[in-house]
């Protein structure tokens, strides 16, 4: 930096007038001597040339502070310090020069990371504003270390799962769109009939004779793990696009897993012991017929563990005709065994709701929630002769569980014939209508077993039973009780498993109840 010249132009000044007062001095001595003068002029004139010189003097001075002062502002500069983080960098022209240097900065990292949010670590800068004589800032040295000190960083959002990192994507709205995504995968679109047939299949299936209507609304659908989200300061190509985090928590892992049928197991006690779907058994293992497994078999169970369970509730609602039942007239001018149609049936409609719950797709239970009669059936009549025989049922059925709740549908589910419904409720089986003991004992995949003929065309099965309390040949009324529920065979857990044959050909339950 120069230094104000003040001073020495003062200095000069005074100077200058000392040696005009020493020659006018000079030459008053040389004056006097040689010239005689009246003495009152003289003397006026001796007091007239201090005045003067006086003034003058006063007026030198002046001038030179004057021109001094203007001559030091005129040379005087502004100039700016800049300091990072408390410590001075250097000094710049002016500060808009920072500015543009932190903007030039950001359009370069953003430019080369199109895809993500760049910040730029400036640090902590601060400005102060100076002047000073002839002032020469290094603006140039002091921007070039400047920007030497500047780093810079990628803004993402990391995703976690129960504390795991996942990935990390660039933004908040990425980490929700794939969260919704992954939802979506499992979640079926209500009022699109072709999602509601393909949540059906996934439990069971109802023939064009038993279902009219089935339509499916989604009531909840949740991620069973904690996901969280969180901002980090991350390296730019640590940033994954949305489709590589979306494949990363659907895919998960497989790890292969057999197992060794033992002694009393069954699908679904196995399909519990390992909290994966039957559907998992039935698909890796198709050899598998009406639950027919025996101890050695070896099953496959291996299945995909995404890093994410998506739990859905479903509301399926069915509507299913009402079988009508037949009304008996009783003619006395008729032989025994013969009978005449008075009127033909009309069969009914009623509606059905289950509630499906499933977890990445696979149906884990199944619960009938609600029933109601859309349209009551008109029972048929016919008339038969007087005689009476005894066991015939009355085509009427009763629930066979008090207290009932249904837990599994008649139909395919799985790929595989569901052949009946199953109920839990009160332990006591009653028999559903008059009838006589057909067959009371062990059957395969049922475990204790009775089967019932009422002698009109119908025949009811009642499997899984932990007792039976009725043999072979005995004459049973509507309500008697004829057993105890239990979980033989090949259950999985205690519950009635009941089946409704009518001249040989497969019902659905339901449609007599």
């Amino acid at each position: 930096m120069a230094f104000f010249p003040g001073k020495d132009r003062i200095r000069e000044g005074w100077n200058s007038i000392r040696q005009t007062f020493r020659a006018n001095r000079s030459q008053q001595t040389q004056s006097n001597s040689e010239v005689k003068i009246n003495g009152s002029a003289a003397s006026r004139l001796m007091r007239k040339k201090p005045i003067t010189l006086a003034v003058g003097a006063i007026m030198l001075l002046a001038a030179v502070g004057f021109s001094g002062t203007q001559y030091v502002k005129a040379h005087f500069d502004d100039y700016v310090e800049v300091y990072r983080n408390g410590n001075l960098v250097g000094e710049v022209d002016s500060q808009d020069q920072v500015s543009q240097l932190i903007s030039r900065k950001q359009s370069e990292i953003t430019t080369a990371n199109p895809d993500v949010t760049m910040e730029l670590e400036t640090g902590e800068l601060k400005f102060e504003h100076k002047s000073a004589y002839k002032a020469e800032p290094k603006t140039t040295a002091t921007l070039q270390k400047l920007e030497s000190m500047i780093g810079s960083h990628a803004k993402g959002v990391e995703l976690e799962v129960n504390g795991k990192l996942i990935g990390i994507v660039k933004d908040q709205a990425t980490a929700d769109s794939i969260m919704k995504r992954i939802e979506g995968k499992y979640a079926p679109k209500a009022a699109v009939k072709k999602a509601a047939n393909e949540v059906m299949a996934l439990s069971y299936s109802k023939s064009a004779e038993t279902s009219d209507k089935t339509n499916t609304a989604l009531k909840s659908v949740k991620i069973v793990e904690k996901v969280t989200t969180e901002s980090a300061n991350v390296e730019p190509g640590d940033i994954l696009n949305a489709d590589q985090v979306y494949l990363m928590m659907v895919k998960g892992t497989v790890k292969p897993t057999k197992y060794t049928v033992k002694e009393g197991d069954c699908v679904g006690c196995i399909a519990d012991r390992f909290d994966i779907s039957k559907q998992v058994i039935y698909e890796r293992n198709s050899w598998i017929q009406d639950d027919m497994i025996k101890v050695g078999d070896v099953l496959d169970l291996t299945v995909l563990k995404p890093q994410v369970t998506v739990e859905t509730v479903e509301n399926v609602t069915e509507t299913i005709a009402i079988e009508p039942i037949t009304v008996i007239q009783k003619n006395s001018n008729m032989r025994a065994g013969e009978q005449k149609v008075i009127r033909k049936g009309q069969s009914g409609k009623k509606q059905m709701v289950y509630k499906l719950t499933k977890q990445n797709g696979y149906l884990m239970s199944e619960e009938l929630v609600m029933q109601q009669v859309l349209e009551n059936s008109v029972p048929a009549i016919i008339m038969k002769g007087t005689k009476v025989i005894l066991g015939e049922g009355t085509g009427q059925f009763s629930w066979p569980v008090s207290g009932v709740r249904i837990t599994s549908g008649f139909g395919t589910r799985w790929g595989r014939m569901h052949k009946g419904v199953d109920l839990v409720g009160n332990h006591n089986i009653m028999a559903a209508d008059n009838g006589v003991i057909a067959f009371a004992g062990t059957k395969n995949g049922l475990g204790n077993c009775i089967i019932i003929n009422h002698k009109n065309g119908y025949e009811t099965t009642y499997g899984h039973l932990s007792k039976i309390s009725v043999k072979k040949g005995q004459t049973v009324e509507k309500g008697d009780r004829i057993g105890i529920m239990g979980n033989t065979g090949h259950s999985f857990g205690t519950h009635l498993h009941f089946e409704v044959h009518k001249n040989g050909e497969l019902q659905n339950p339901l449609k007599y109840l």
